[in-house]
């Protein structure tokens, strides 16, 4: 693990995500990097409509705060396209993940996203 000056945590509408938050805060605490976290919610999904998600998205950006960090809630259909941009104009060189339960899809959005940002260092936290 190397010097991040900025680590982006991608966080889906569960209050589970917490614990990548706090992982990232602790890789970044060591080197005072700055903290991102960002939710790209699809066009067509709306969280007020949705109690419980928009609960979580509320408390992932109440832990985010407890960090120094911003929460992000971006609106878009290219999910990937939508992190490597943000990546891209914030100068990130880390990026923090969760592990997907048994489900391929998101290997799939691991390797997209290091084919964008090939000289970014994507680590994928396991969910125990």
């Amino acid at each position: 693990m190397g010097q991040y000056k900025n680590i982006l945590v991608c966080v889906t509408q569960q209050k589970t995500c917490e614990r990548l938050i706090r992982k990232a805060a602790a890789i970044g605490g060591e080197t005072h990097a700055n903290l991102f976290v960002i939710h790209v919610a699809k066009n067509e999904w709306n969280f007020l409509d949705n109690k419980k998600e928009g609960e979580a998205l509320e408390y992932l950006f109440n832990i985010s705060k407890s960090v120094g960090a911003n929460l992000s809630v971006l609106k878009s259909d290219e999910i990937v396209k939508t992190i490597s941009d943000f990546a891209k104009e914030n100068n990130i060189d880390c990026i923090i993940m969760g592990e997907s339960p048994g489900d391929h899809k998101e290997n799939n959005f691991y390797n997209e996203l290091k084919t964008l940002l090939n000289d970014v260092e994507i680590q994928v936290i396991p969910s125990n």
